[in-house]
Parts: structure tokens; sequence; C-alpha cells
């Protein structure tokens, strides 16, 4: 079998394939990212949680993966006066993030499923046309044209996917694609001078402003990457922050404390590409029992609630176990599989969108503060039944629309005994009024 694209789901799943006996070949239009470094424009650090360990912990790789993270407690929210506040991600030390360099994952992946005598590596392949009636890749290497006839076929290969544009050409398909009018650029904290973290180390740090938004992921070595979220157009934007003097007033305006860590600042500013960031949902997610997509191929999502790795290696686990349920029958097994996972997924788009907000405008409200902590209370009081929305999403592997589903039902639930309890007041007052 094929799988185009040889990023984070498409190594996963190529090894997961393997360790199964399957003969797989990978084609990736890149070169080998062992070879050289990072692609330009992508974000290097993701945020690993609940559902991308249990994919990996499934495929035996957890205890090597690990060791390349660094553990995130909570978030540490930067106010424009330079004062900072410690939010935990949950209750315990327990329900915390993993900071990874996606690069170094990526390796990982591909150095595991090398391992696999049946499994090839093919760098610098880009797709270019599939023949669908004949079941036929055509990629193109080096100048020349190669076409192969897998006997079926994952496309793994991104948000802007050819496998995926290639299965559904000519055929009644739904694709819909949004940019976000916000981008973003990538900026480097170095450690100081003797290796240690200039700020807090096990912590993913945010400066959320209505102009821009700052988020910061550490690394191994001491260093964050920080990335910066701003409009395109319009003031305080990509368009009015070219130059020095532009960029200076910029983060002298917004993100002050930060000016004196970030000695090459603009060096890096002018070196480094503005990224855009884009959502999509399509369907079908498969064509009979010969072609189905994971991951961005099928649903890519903003980062604001770092699933989009952890979702991604999630289907290569949900596609395993319908291979599994439908015992050979690929077409069950992949329309069993859209089925199991594309509510969610769309799901969490929309979840994606909305902590967006949530990051750059309610982390420094009082009452969303308050809102948090009730959460966690009610959820140390009863753990079985109240959990936060964030804890169901970063730390459970319950389904994303499940989740948003009971998030919903225990809202209600509170603003009916928030009524109740004024209604209890009222009332005593009215008795003690007229009595």
């Amino acid at each position: 079998m094929a799988i185009v694209g040889g990023g984070l789901a498409g190594s996963l799943l190529a090894l997961r394939l393997a360790e199964l006996g399957h003969g797989v070949d990978v084609y990736e239009r890149r070169p080998d990212p062992r070879l050289g470094g990072a692609e330009g424009g992508r974000s290097i650090n993701l945020g690993l949680s609940k559902r991308g360990i249990q994919a990996l912990t499934e495929a035996g790789l957890i205890d090597a993966v690990m060791p390349m993270s660094v553990t995130m407690r909570g978030r540490v929210i930067h106010a424009p006066d330079g004062s900072t506040r410690f939010q935990p991600y949950g209750k315990d030390r327990g329900e915390v993030l993993h900071s990874i360099d996606r690069n170094e994952l990526n390796r990982l992946l591909l150095d595991r499923a090398e391992r696999y005598p049946q499994l090839r590596l093919h760098f610098g392949h880009r797709l270019v046309a599939i023949d669908k009636a004949a079941r036929e890749l055509e990629f193109e290497a080096g100048g020349a044209s190669l076409k192969v006839r897998p006997d079926w076929v994952v496309g793994a290969d991104g948000a802007f996917s050819r496998a995926r544009q290639e299965m559904q050409r000519g055929e009644r398909a739904d694709y819909h694609q949004e940019y976000l009018e916000w981008g973003y650029k990538e900026l480097t904290l170095k450690p100081r001078a003797d290796g240690s973290s200039a700020i807090e180390l096990e912590a993913l740090h945010v400066w959320p402003r209505t102009h821009g938004l700052f988020v910061s992921h550490p690394n191994r070595d001491g260093s964050h990457t920080l990335t910066l979220f701003l409009p395109f157009e319009g003031p305080d934007s990509f368009a009015t922050t070219r130059n020095e003097d532009e960029v200076r007033a910029l983060f002298a305006t917004y993100f002050p404390d930060l000016v004196p860590l970030l000695p090459q600042l603009v060096e890096e500013w002018m070196a480094h590409p503005v990224g855009s960031l884009v959502t999509t949902r399509t369907a079908p997610w498969s064509r009979e029992d010969w072609m189905v997509l994971v991951g961005d191929a099928c649903h890519a999502v903003y980062p604001f609630y770092g699933q989009g790795m952890n979702s991604a290696f999630e289907d290569c686990s949900a596609l395993m176990a319908a291979l599994a349920r439908q015992h050979g029958d690929r077409a069950a097994a992949f329309a069993d599989y859209e089925r199991s996972r594309r509510p969610h997924t769309d799901t969490l788009a929309e979840l994606s969108k909305a902590n967006f907000v949530e990051l750059r405008q309610k982390v420094q409200s009082p009452w969303f503060l308050a809102r948090k902590r009730l959460d966690v209370a009610l959820n140390r009081l009863l753990p079985r039944t109240w959990l936060p929305l964030y804890t169901m999403i970063a730390h459970t592997t319950m389904p994303y629309g499940d989740a948003l589903a009971r998030s919903q039902r225990q809202e209600r639930i509170l603003v009916g005994a928030a009524a109740g309890a004024l209604a209890v007041v009222a009332l005593g007052a009215w008795v003690a009024l007229v009595g």
C-alpha cells in the first residue's frame, strides 16, 4: 500500500501498518527532514496531550518520545504591565501538556518506520495526478515521472492535500476552506549564558493583547519558541510592521517586557516568514476500498486548542481500529472510520476557533478566571461527574463532540443552580419584607 505524505501522521501510520506485516511505500514531496532543517513558515513546536500520547503508546513509542519533550504544567499569563499569573491546566500534576519539536518527532517516527524491511521511504516525490479508474498514482521525482499501482492508498499530505484534490476531482464532494485574517511569525527566546531559561521553563507562556497574541513553547535547551499572531492588515499588523522602527514600536507598545529578552529581535523578524492559518472541512474522506484520508488532509484546524497533531495521531488509531473491526473489508472500514471521526473533527474546528478569542481576550478577565476556578473546584469535588471542557479535550480521549455536549449540559446545570439560588434569596427577601 502507499502513503502520500511522510509527516507526523503519515510516518506514524506507516510504522503501524508495517508492524502488521503490510508492505508500505511512503511518498513525501520534501527532502528527507533528517538531512536538513525545518520547513519554512511552519510552527516547529507542538503540545502533546492525551490523545497523541495514547496513539504513541499504542505504537510502542511513548517511552522514546517523552524524553524529547518539556512538561508544561499550565499557562503563565503576561499582563501589559509586566506582571504574571500562573494558571494550571488541571486539578493535579497529571493534567499537563508536553512541548515537543515537530521536526525532532518526525525524525524519530521516520527512523522507527525505516526499521521495517517491507517499508520504503521515497523523498522528493511530488504527487501530480491520480487515475482513479486505473487505481494509479503519478509522481514527479528529479524531473522524471513515476507511476505506481498500490493495492490501496492513504492521503496524509496536509491541509493543501493533492491526494484529496485528486481523489475528489469530478466527484460530488464537499470542501470548505477558511483562512484566519491573522498570520503568525516565529522568534526565539534564547537561554541565559548558563543554559537556564530566562522565563519559567515548564509552562506555556501567553501574552494576550487585543492587537496581538504571543505564545511561547519551551525547549529542552532552555530556549523558548515564540509565536506571534497578528492581523495581516490594518493598524498594528504585519502590513504595518516591516522595518526596524515599526518592529521596535510594536514591541515597545504591546510587549515591552519581551524587548530585553530578544536582543536579535529585528534580525529575526526580517529573516523569518509570515505563516498562514487555515481550517478545512471536507467529505467524503475515502473512495471505495482504495483510498482514505487522515490528519490535516481531511480536517485542518487552527492551532489554538493545541489539537492538530493530537487529532491527526488519533485518526491513525481510529483507522487502525476500524480496519481491525471490519476484518479486511477496507470499504467498510473506511466508512466506519469516517463515520466515527468526522462529526468530532468538525466540532474541534469550532472549538479551535473559539479558543483563539479565549487566549486573546478572556484569560485575564476576572469573571473568566472565577469560572475556571469553579470548574476545577467542582471537578475535585465530583471527579467522575463534573469535567471542565478543556480537561475533556486535552486530558481524555472522549470524542470531541461528546465532550462539547457534556460541557453544555454542565453549563445548563450550573445556570439552573444559580437561578435557583437567586430565587431562594429573592423569596427570602420578599418574606422578610412582607413579614
